[in-house]
């Protein structure tokens, strides 16, 4: 029997030293590693007189705690390349710490104490690190840096139908070369001109909502109520999956007119949660997509962008909408996209056309109507440059000039990303590493977080009061006289080739709702809320996600 023991724990060792080197993350690898090489002792064993399942027990139970000690002492000690790097300790054990943590929701608080902790770079994982340092950022996310990291291949969230690791993809591309292809598919639709377009399909969505809201106060007037109330961060959930709806496929929902009836909103929430927690362990996601009863919300999502390619590619669309370039329906490219690559895309479409939009916009809201000196002087601009009664706010070009609005919304992307953490880039494979700044060096295998979150709040960057909503540190001439200021660190969008290509849609978007509604509204937070609730309901599940924001209004004219 003792030989047996022995050779279980010396095959769980070797098993550790294959891993390292070759780190195989398929199915059918792991299925090798951790069940059929512990069969060579269990043999063993067997042969010795034990009953066969003791002889299974045993040599499968010396062989696992073998290989999980072999790597936590390689992990925890000088051993390991990145052991010169501060961390928490369970971090550098194993992943599955953050995926602990992740199921928190918060996360991004997590990264801000340990770099208070442990300085601008911590070792975040076993195999990762976190940096905040603004003159690094260049050669870790700008144009000759590292693609995205492994943790997005944690986030493929087409379900079945599109489970699988399609080249060509905007989200996932871990290539440079690949992800570049990709870009100038979604660059067309997000031409000047092209945004010129979409303008009035915001504009029309944006008077909807007022519109629907001012029923709302009309009803309250009615019924002796005074002042309407609503959940304002519902509703502008609302508007962005009806505006993303049209942008996308050239179809609404509906959702202002009729409401979350299908449960879309939900469906999309719970299907970002699986997401969230297998970004930090992406070798386990091609087993759970195929898994019944695990990740159903996920799996309706995929289901739900199924649903509304096939429908799309059916029936057109009148209008140039983002599927027209997906689809490649101009025929710029010799073959048409394949299914599983329309699908990945647009699960990218559906939750940043919607879901990180609504995101910011309800923490403007919430800010504004949290400080109401702000709120005063943000309408104030709005009814200077668009009197209320005389016309709504629809000139793009004049809402850009708005100096205190766009402070106010850079302030809120400073202090709420809608990415907190999740912005991860890695050495190309095969390439051995990639040098960050003048002489760090990222070993091939090494991912690297930048934190927007952390970053946006780093007194280094932005000071002075630096976790406080101020958008006059936005203006020239108001800010103090030893204020900082640092534009390279301030980063919402991301930077590089791997930028949000969506941003000027969602820039516009942002102006256009929150001109439209200051403009037409007297708004309060509801007298039994706690303004605490906003921060204590925010979760980090890929995007921010939110809670309700109840709020008074009424019509101003």
């Amino acid at each position: 029997m003792e030989h047996g023991v022995v050779a279980a724990a010396a095959f769980g060792v070797l098993a550790h030293q294959y891993f390292k080197r070759y780190e195989p993350t398929d199915l059918v690898s792991l299925t090798v590693l951790l069940g059929a090489v512990p069969a060579i002792p269990a043999s063993l064993l067997a042969r010795t007189g034990d009953s066969t399942l003791t002889a299974i027990l045993t040599a499968y139970s010396v062989y696992i705690v073998s290989l999980l000690l072999s790597i936590a002492i390689y992990r925890t000690t000088p051993l390991h390349p990145l052991s010169k790097y501060p961390g928490p300790f369970l971090c550098k054990l194993s992943k599955f710490w953050l995926v602990y943590l992740t199921t928190r929701g918060k996360l991004y608080l997590y990264f801000k104490e340990a770099h208070d902790k442990y300085g601008p770079i911590v070792r975040i994982g076993p195999n990762e690190l976190s940096i905040v340092d603004e003159t690094l950022l260049p050669s870790i996310m700008g144009p000759d840096s590292m693609p995205k990291g492994p943790l997005w291949e944690g986030r493929r969230i087409q379900g079945k139908r599109g489970g699988g690791k399609t080249r060509g993809t905007l989200i996932g591309s871990r290539n440079n070369k690949d992800h570049a292809e990709a870009r100038r598919v979604w660059n067309r639709a997000f031409t000047t001109p092209a945004v010129k377009k979409y303008e009035p399909i915001v504009i029309r969505r944006a008077a909807q909502l007022v519109e629907e809201l001012r029923k709302r106060c009309r009803a309250a007037e009615r019924d002796g109520k005074g002042l309407a109330e609503a959940n304002l961060s519902e509703w502008l959930s609302y508007f962005s999956f009806d505006f993303m709806g049209d942008f996308v496929f050239g179809s609404s929902f509906e959702l202002m007119s009729d409401g979350d009836k299908d449960g879309f909103l939900r469906t999309m929430a719970s299907g970002l949660y699986l997401p969230a927690l297998t970004q930090h362990v992406p070798w386990c996601m091609d087993a759970l997509i195929y898994t019944p009863f695990v990740g159903k919300e996920m799996k309706q999502l995929g289901e739900f962008a199924f649903r509304q390619v096939s429908k799309r590619i059916k029936e057109g669309s009148i209008q140039d909408d983002l599927f027209y370039h997906l689809n490649d329906e101009g025929r710029e490219s010799p073959e048409p996209p394949s299914m599983p690559l329309l699908m990945s895309n647009a699960v990218t479409a559906i939750i940043a056309g919607s879901d990180t939009t609504a995101s910011v916009m309800s923490n403007i809201f919430f800010f504004i109507l949290h400080h109401r000196a702000i709120y005063n002087r943000l309408q104030a601009e709005v009814d200077a440059a668009f009197p209320p009664g005389e016309g709504e706010p629809t000139d793009a070009a004049k809402l850009a000039q708005l100096e205190y609005m766009n402070a106010v919304i850079n302030e809120t992307l400073r202090l709420r990303p809608p990415a907190s953490t999740s912005l991860q880039r890695a050495p190309t494979p095969g390439s051995g590493g990639h040098v960050i700044g003048k002489d760090m060096f990222i070993p091939e295998g090494t991912a690297v977080y930048s934190p927007l979150y952390v970053y946006h709040r780093d007194p280094r960057y932005f000071s002075p009061d630096t976790d406080a909503f101020r958008p006059e540190r936005w203006l020239a001439g108001e800010a103090e006289p030893d204020a900082v200021l640092n534009m390279s660190a301030f980063i919402p969008f991301s930077i590089g080739q791997a930028n949000c290509v969506g941003k000027p849609i969602a820039v516009l978007e942002m102006r256009l709702v929150l001109a439209y509604m200051i403009q037409a509204f007297e708004m309060r937070l509801v007298d039994s809320y706690r303004p605490e609730q906003w921060e204590e309901e925010l979760r980090d599940f890929f995007v921010l996600q939110k809670g309700p924001l109840p709020v008074s209004l009424k019509a101003r004219f």
